[in-house]
């Protein structure tokens, strides 16, 4: 059996996920703000099927996109974590770092917090040699998060693969974090 990773910040727990998580990651799902740089909104029943997608892979693994809770304040927030990208892109195969906040959680340093743990995680316990990141070339705020954990602006642009062609946001921006990058500013 697969031992499930789940840890603590200073503000927050990123966990595996439960049942209770899906309504309010679905009403997540559905603001267009915090879906701005996606191609669209999900339905409940896309959003409850990429949860349990999210909850089966940590499952497998013992790691994914966990689940995060401000313990005490609220039970789910968003998530935050890492993904192996079930589609081609210029780092393939890659271990991609991603998050999704509700958006009365932005501008708190939650992700930028989470994210930072995440990358100890993945470079200490998972043992990872690098860590990928990508968005949207027009998503600001999330490549400053990007930054922020101390991610590399990479030349290799491209086109995601899922985005419809013409679409504004298939454009998209690639980071990259090497083990030795990571030890050299964090560890």
């Amino acid at each position: 059996m697969t031992k499930i990773i789940q840890f603590n910040t200073a503000r927050l727990l990123l966990r595996q996920w439960k049942a209770s998580d899906q309504a309010p990651f679905a009403a997540l799902n559905a603001d267009s703000r915090v879906m701005e740089f996606f191609p669209n909104l999900l339905d409940r029943l896309a959003s409850d099927e990429m949860a349990d997608r999210i909850q089966s892979q940590i499952a497998e693994r013992g790691w994914g996109f966990w689940a995060v809770e401000v313990p005490g304040k609220n039970s789910f927030i968003g998530f935050v974590g890492l993904s192996i990208p079930a589609y081609e892109i210029p780092a393939s195969p890659c271990v991609e770092i991603g998050w999704r906040l509700a958006r009365e959680y932005w501008g708190k340093g939650y992700a930028t917090e989470a994210a930072e743990t995440v990358l100890r995680i993945g470079f200490k316990t998972l043992h990872l040699s690098e860590i990928v990141s990508f968005t949207a070339l027009s998503n600001r705020s999330s490549r400053a998060v990007m930054e922020r954990i101390g991610m590399q602006k990479t030349d290799e642009n491209f086109e995601h693969p899922c985005v419809p062609e013409g679409h504004p946001l298939r454009l998209h921006v690639l980071y990259r974090l090497s083990y030795k990058q990571w030890s050299n500013q964090f560890a």
